[in-house]
């Protein structure tokens, strides 16, 4: 790092909507105070400190001090502006590892990562957020930027990828994979992305479709699909006693225990009772009776879970409802 960094970088305006520094001023913190380093988008608009983490404040300026506008110089923004690469990483499930993905954008020569542990179905991912808000703001100064990631489905999928493709589109950024069938640079408005968001698409698709044959496959052999049944037979005779003892589903809930699976142990929830109960009492009936019960559900799950289950009347007995007319 050279002393005389600082005047490289001041005599660029700060790109940062938050500190809007002029050129010949130091940046500033949202208090008004002389900030202690140079916002990364105004300090990369300089060629050679691109890759740099940092540029400190010099002390001449005063850092921590109350900010003052000084005098622009009569050479401001003469200073080329570089091309700046700001990486991304992503790991759907925190027992990924990130670490052949920094690996590769560091080799890659991408000083400026943003990285996350989270799947591609969150309604956001806050990492890939500030990846593009910084990429915007130094677009926005006039610096040309790329979004590096290590492979395309590092972004997303399907619709997420597309939507990120236009946002990308709209600023005029870059982007270049590392990895994988689209290894390279490309324009975001070109036809990749637009073979992408199909291609991503039709794997999602793929996936949704193997897994329901999967599923239909172990239930024609007889395996349960999911985790261990939480009730069973001697939880249902159980809970009928308790219920013509007029006791409610958060009381019978209380006094019964699950005997297997994770929740091994503890009670069961007043409406797995109150589900329990409700398939006992259906079992056996026709097609309309049991059309019947969905009419029901929706004023059964509205009433407080310690409305004893006598009151319930036809609501946990829909056998008796078809019988009281009167």
């Amino acid at each position: 790092m050279n002393e005389d960094d600082f005047i490289r970088v001041e005599a660029h305006d700060c790109p940062m909507s938050t500190c809007a520094a002029p050129a010949g001023s130091p940046c500033r913190t949202g208090k008004g105070k002389v900030a202690v380093q140079y916002h990364t988008a105004r300090f990369r608009l300089v060629p050679s400190l691109a890759k740099a983490l940092n540029v400190p404040t010099p002390a001449v300026r005063k850092p921590g001090s109350v900010w003052v506008e000084l005098p622009r110089p009569a050479s401001a923004g003469t200073e080329p502006a570089g091309h700046a690469r700001i990486g991304y990483a992503r790991a759907s499930t925190a027992r990924q590892s990130l670490d052949t993905q920094l690996d590769s954008l560091q080799k890659a020569g991408v000083a400026r990562i943003f990285a996350e542990k989270i799947s591609t179905r969150a309604a956001t991912r806050p990492e890939l957020d500030k990846a593009v808000a910084l990429a915007r703001e130094m677009r926005a100064s006039g610096v040309a930027v790329t979004l590096v990631v290590h492979e395309h489905k590092r972004l997303g999928r399907g619709i997420e990828l597309a939507a990120l493709a236009e946002q990308l589109k709209a600023s005029g950024i870059g982007l270049e994979f590392l990895a994988g069938e689209l290894q390279g640079s490309h324009d975001p408005s070109g036809i990749v992305f637009t073979v992408l968001a199909a291609l991503s698409g039709m794997e999602r698709e793929y996936i949704r479709d193997r897994t329901l044959e999967g599923h239909e496959s172990a239930r024609t052999r007889g395996k349960r699909i999911g985790g261990a049944a939480v009730t069973d037979q001697a939880m249902l005779s159980h809970a009928l006693h308790l219920r013509e003892q007029g006791m409610s589903l958060r009381a019978i809930a209380g006094h019964l225990v699950i005997t297997q699976g994770k929740k091994k142990g503890r009670h069961p929830s007043a409406a797995t009772v109150m589900r329990m109960l409700r398939e006992h009492d259906t079992d056996g009936q026709d097609d309309g009776q049991k059309d019947g019960r969905d009419e029901l559900d929706a004023v059964l799950a509205a009433l407080p879970a310690d409305t004893p289950s006598r009151a319930l009347g036809h609501a946990v007995r829909p056998a008796d409802a078809s019988t009281s007319t009167r």
